[in-house]
């Protein structure tokens, strides 16, 4: 990572200022303009509808999200809630012969995709406004009546192993896994999106069935429609197109989610390969959007302030040259989403750079490490990138979706206003709660040389405490 220069940050400073002076009358008018572009339906079947109008452009994005994911699968299903949604846009009752599909959503001028996260699935369609009851039925085939034919399943499962195996070349691999199965004990399977490659290997038709039959149901899904469109055409097409698809038995009343369990101790992982830098990871279990959501509002500020290349936890750690680069992230999720302190540093520097890291960690609680100017401009930097994202209606789509598996529309509805009532005690709240003298896993990958040079071990990172 490149050293900061000064006129990189003079930018950023404009940007916080001018943010900062925006903040009141963005905050307070975020939920007013969001009741005004976004209009929800559910359908008897369970189904929700949810409509953003944007005339910017004639186009429009149609969106399905299922709550599927990786925090369904059990071990024998590790990656199989990816490896569905490539099937997704294969054979189906209406378009049974191969590539039908590709070839309807190419006639409809489409750009199509999808994507498998932890916590949702979702896949999306974008097109001319004048063609959304196509759209709608086309992803209706889809949904409804799959086929799972066993060539393409062969075809696909290629594809998704040679995801696998570019992944798996990657330097970052093999800590990432390991440290995902010591963070999250007896439960790596709900965590890890690739998924097995001797499951994804051995998987069946009937395997795809029972995952459709489980969780591809309309009281499992929502449906985003964004951009040119009207509310009441795009309820009654997609009640048309999709009323009548069976509503199941909810997934997660009869075979719940296991809780993650707490991790009791902390854990090191060293990974060697031929890198140039060292890369550290600490992460730590963090809040449930479920359970505890102030928890999730105070994380984003907590990061936004230490990742301000103003803050002192970027001088003390980057400008001082210990660290190329230093990241604070929470990622929200309902089941334990990771708090992730994330750097590189070079060999000469890294027991000076870690020292260093585990001194201003110690700090998080202490008073004045958070100034409540920094408070507010890093909130008003989120509400400005928020208003921004709206702009998009195929980004806004993604965003909607998201929040609507990994928590609720509401939280989202409420996620600027709750930002902004974030105090510096909210902050050190947070720090106590869930990182400061909490157990952790630390992660290091380093070149070979570099650690025989260091005589680098666990014990060295479990040196390390708050």
């Amino acid at each position: 990572m490149s050293k900061r220069n000064p006129s990189w940050r003079a930018c950023a400073t404009l940007i916080f200022v001018l943010s900062s002076a925006l903040l009141p009358s963005i905050a307070t008018a975020q939920r007013a303009e969001l009741q005004k572009i976004i209009k929800q339906k559910v359908l008897p079947n369970g189904l929700e509808v949810i409509v953003v109008e944007n005339h910017g452009v004639p186009l429009v994005t149609l969106e399905v999200d299922v709550k599927n994911g990786s925090f369904t699968q059990t071990p024998d299903y590790a990656g199989l809630a990816h490896l569905y949604e490539h099937m997704f846009f294969r054979a189906n009752a209406r378009y049974p012969m191969p590539d039908a599909f590709v070839a309807r959503a190419g006639d409809l001028g489409s750009i199509y995709n999808a994507s498998t996260r932890e916590e949702v699935v979702n896949y999306f369609v974008t097109l001319p406004a004048d063609s959304i009851r196509e759209g709608i039925r086309l992803l209706a085939s889809a949904l409804k009546a799959p086929l799972f034919l066993q060539d393409e399943l062969e075809r696909e499962r290629q594809v998704v192993i040679g995801e696998y195996d570019r992944n798996e070349s990657s330097p970052g691999f093999v800590i990432t896994q390991r440290m995902d199965s010591l963070l999250y004990p007896g439960n790596f399977s709900r965590k890890n999106v690739i998924g097995d490659r001797q499951v994804i290997l051995s998987t069946t038709p009937a395997k795809m069935r029972s995952i459709q039959a489980k969780y591809y149901i309309p009281n499992n899904s929502a449906v985003i429609v964004a951009g040119d469109v009207n509310p009441d055409d795009v309820f009654r097409i997609v009640e048309q197109e999709l009323g009548d698809w069976k509503l199941g038995p909810d997934p997660f009343v009869a075979d719940p989610v296991p809780p993650i369990p707490p991790l009791t101790k902390n854990a090191e992982v060293i990974a060697e390969a031929p890198v140039g830098a060292v890369t550290v990871l600490i992460q730590w279990q963090g809040p449930s959007v479920g359970k505890d959501p102030a928890a999730t509002y105070a994380a984003d500020v907590f990061s936004d302030v230490l990742n301000d290349p103003q803050s002192r936890f970027q001088q003390r750690l980057a400008d001082s040259g210990l660290w190329q680069g230093v990241l604070v992230n929470y990622y929200t999720l309902n089941h334990t989403g990771p708090i992730t302190i994330s750097g590189q540093t070079s060999s000469e520097n890294f027991r000076a750079a870690m020292k260093a890291l585990q001194d201003e960690i110690a700090k998080f609680d202490t008073p004045g490490y958070f100034d409540p100017d920094e408070l507010t401009a890093v909130k008003a930097h989120r509400a400005v990138t928020s208003a921004f994202d709206r702009e998009r209606a195929s980004g806004f789509a993604h965003t909607l979706g998201f929040w609507w598996s990994v928590a609720n529309l509401e939280y989202y509805m409420g996620y600027v206003d709750n930002m902004a009532r974030q105090s510096v005690s909210d902050l050190r709240a947070y720090a106590r709660k869930y990182i400061i003298g909490k157990p952790r896993v630390t992660g290091v990958l380093i070149h070979p040389d570099a650690r025989r040079a260091l005589g680098l071990t666990e014990r060295d990172l479990a040196g390390g405490s708050n």
